[in-house]
């Protein structure tokens, strides 16, 4: 079902022309990782985060709003596709918790930053390895982690 909500939400925003930078899960697993996916995380700019959240509306399933949970300060919104849940996060000023120094640090979302992997039949804009990397070693969730040891194995 993953790739539906992918095909969904990618086929929305190129439909739009609205640049996009896939994080998270879906761009661990376009790296090498094998877990299961929970979510598909992606970022735009925020200058189009309200015209994404307009388009989705009828799916929406958390309203959009800025929120502070798991290690998370920004604002984002909530699609479920297929069962799926999709988030789009706004790119102007997120902030992750840095686990080792137990200080909230910005993630600089750059869209110019990325590689096109070929994954879920679909051509991804993946946020870049070593960003990825980065943010999920200051996060250090045990996902986060579970990211990076496969990443780096499949290198």
């Amino acid at each position: 079902m993953h790739h539906l909500a992918a095909q969904w939400i990618v086929g929305l925003l190129r439909g739009m022309n609205i640049p996009f930078l896939i994080c998270g899960g879906l761009a661990a697993k376009g790296y090498g990782s094998e877990r299961d996916l929970n979510d598909i995380d992606l970022f735009v700019s925020g200058e189009h985060f309200s015209s994404v959240v307009q388009a989705g509306q009828e799916f929406v399933s958390k309203a959009a709003a800025h929120r502070q949970e798991e290690g998370w300060d920004l604002t984002y919104v909530q699609f479920k596709y297929e069962g799926i849940k999709v988030e789009v996060g706004n790119a102007d000023g997120p902030r992750i918790f840095d686990a080792y120094n137990k200080t909230w640090v910005p993630l600089n979302i750059e869209f110019s930053r990325y590689a096109r992997v070929h994954f879920l039949g679909l051509e991804l804009p993946l946020m870049l390895k070593e960003d990825l990397i980065r943010y999920k070693s200051a996060l250090s969730r045990p996902v986060d982690i579970e990211d990076i040891r496969a990443i780096r194995e499949s290198a």
